[in-house]
């Protein structure tokens, strides 16, 4: 029977975390490392994440240390006796006197193909960049940020109606699959670590909420990507024109599709509203435009576009305002299509 403490505190985590308590043929999950409650809702009340609802639930001890590299977070994740720690978007880097506690090793489930997007978001960085594939891997763990010699991968084909929620649920039973695959395999060395190419690492950087930002002036086909990784969050968005009575208020795009335009007839700047009908609202953008379908006001309730603009008119030539993001940055700038 193989001793697993998991360590995890992200809802795909507890998809993780509950398939493994499921599975006791060769596994025996003894302990739980997760963050400390949060505030939570209107009232700010502390709120277990996930993974301790859970694990409360089923009666398995939990522990919430501010900082895991403690000697007293360490100790008693070492009187646990793990034969191995498995480590699913937990939030804090592990020291090597962690790491060095189980016999097995620490074993990682990252949500990309290794080595391409180690870092925060690897999900929201492959929609995109337009890739057509991508998928989870299991990985040794070492001091450095995703950079372990890989024990196993699963691969998943990105579809044309992906969102990041409905890629990341994807995902997360896939690293699930993989994970119980991947456990029992490395215990009786039936699985060998492949060191990562050091010439194929790209890096997908924490998200912020500037980042969703629409830029008029990129192509149309990446803001679309944008719309596709941002959906729900962090949610894409623009300003209200210039001379609108909300001008400076955000607006958030939720849905929108590509629409053929006379590039030689639509010659205004990007931002520009083209029609405004029941259909939606035509936005030119940097090679053609795009009608936003459903949209949501700032501090109001996602609606569809032509019920939106019942209540907040906008007129042909208007155009949306791009201001600078300070501390916006990109994932990613290139295309692999």
């Amino acid at each position: 029977m193989i001793r697993v403490v998991f360590m995890g505190s992200a809802d795909l985590s507890a998809t993780m975390l509950e398939r493994l308590v499921q599975e006791q043929e060769h596994l025996q999950v003894v302990g739980c490392v997760t963050q400390p409650d949060k505030p939570a809702g209107r009232s700010k009340r502390l709120t277990p994440c996930a993974c301790k609802a859970f694990v409360t639930q089923a009666g398995i001890p939990c522990l919430t240390p501010d900082r895991v590299n403690t000697p007293e977070s360490l100790a008693q994740i070492a009187a646990w006796l793990p034969d191995v720690i498995v480590v699913v978007a937990y939030g804090q880097f592990l020291s090597k006197r962690l790491l060095d506690i189980p016999t097995m090793g620490c074993i990682n489930i990252h949500l990309s193909l290794l080595p391409r997007y180690r870092g925060a978001s690897p999900i929201h960085a492959a929609l995109l960049a337009g890739d057509r594939e991508t998928g989870a891997t299991a990985m040794l763990m070492d001091e450095g940020m995703d950079s372990g010699p890989i024990l196993m991968t699963a691969k998943t084909p990105i579809r044309d109606d992906d969102t990041l929620e409905t890629l990341h649920d994807r995902l997360a039973d896939l690293g699930a699959d993989l994970l119980i695959r991947v456990l029992p395999l490395w215990a009786f060395f039936k699985v060998k670590p492949t060191p990562q190419d050091p010439k194929l690492v790209t890096t997908a950087y924490k998200i912020r909420k500037s980042d969703g930002l629409l830029h008029w002036t990129d192509p149309t086909d990446f803001n679309l990507r944008k719309l596709r990784a941002y959906t729900p969050w962090p949610s894409c968005f623009t300003y209200m024109p210039e001379d609108h009575k909300e001008h400076g208020k955000m607006l958030k795009i939720l849905t929108a599709h590509a629409e053929p335009i006379d590039l030689n007839r639509e010659k205004v700047a990007p931002g520009t509203i083209l029609e405004v009908d029941k259909r939606g609202i035509l936005v030119r953008t940097a090679d053609g435009a795009l009608r936003l379908t459903r949209v949501q006001s700032e501090g109001g309730k996602p609606m569809e576009a032509a019920a939106w603009l019942c209540g907040h008119p906008l007129t042909a030539g208007e155009v949306f305002v791009t201001p600078p993001a300070p501390g916006a940055k990109q994932i990613v700038a290139f295309d692999r299509n």
